[in-house]
């Protein structure tokens, strides 16, 4: 029995280490498959600038039509190579995030799905084949999860930012520690001789 247990314990960590492998290659997926949607998403607003405003006004009632449409198509077309490059990605996630629950809150049709997706799985199934539903999933799993090792924000956080935070960082492992140390007295300290009464 125990050999048994020994057997999926092992097996069973086996499987966590595989799964692990995969993170990287699932979040460097979701990064380019929507990383490029959201380019190819905001370019079109872009070129299309003067459709996109009047949508706003006039089907959205957008307050600031003009100014909003030029704001997402930039926001889509940076936010899009960034998720690529995996670089700066909880900002751009959480921008993105907000930006795609917008998309979902102003569109009268979507708002209702969205307020409403966790009263059936009739409805749920309803939201997620909205249209903003795998932008804004993938804003919330960049957010939640970062980049990914394949990434530039990880190729940055292993060089540059590495040795700073060894020595700049307050609160971090390696002062922290320093500081205890200078602050305890030294192992081999002789202990203080005993009061005697005169």
């Amino acid at each position: 029995m125990t050999k048994l247990i020994n057997l999926l314990v092992k097996g069973y960590s086996l499987l966590i280490a595989a799964g692990n492998l995969l993170q990287p290659l699932v979040l460097l997926a979701f990064r380019l498959a929507w990383g490029i949607e959201f380019l190819v998403s905001g370019q079109g607003k872009l070129k299309n600038h003067a459709d996109i405003v009047s949508f706003f006004r006039d089907d959205l009632h957008i307050p600031f039509p003009d100014l909003n449409a030029w704001f997402v198509g930039g926001l889509e077309c940076v936010g899009g190579i960034l998720l690529i490059l995996g670089f700066m990605s909880r900002p751009i996630g959480l921008l993105l995030a907000v930006n795609m629950t917008v998309a979902y809150l102003a569109v009268d049709s979507d708002r209702q799905l969205f307020l409403h997706m966790l009263n059936s799985t009739k409805d749920w199934d309803a939201f997620t084949k909205a249209d903003p539903y795998f932008f804004w999933l993938t804003a919330i799993i960049v957010l939640a999860f970062g980049s990914g090792a394949i990434s530039v924000d990880n190729l940055l956080a292993k060089t540059v930012f590495k040795s700073k935070a060894k020595t700049a960082v307050p609160g971090s492992p390696a002062v922290q520690s320093a500081t205890e140390s200078s602050s305890q007295p030294p192992a081999s300290a002789p202990p203080p001789p005993p009061e005697t009464s005169s």
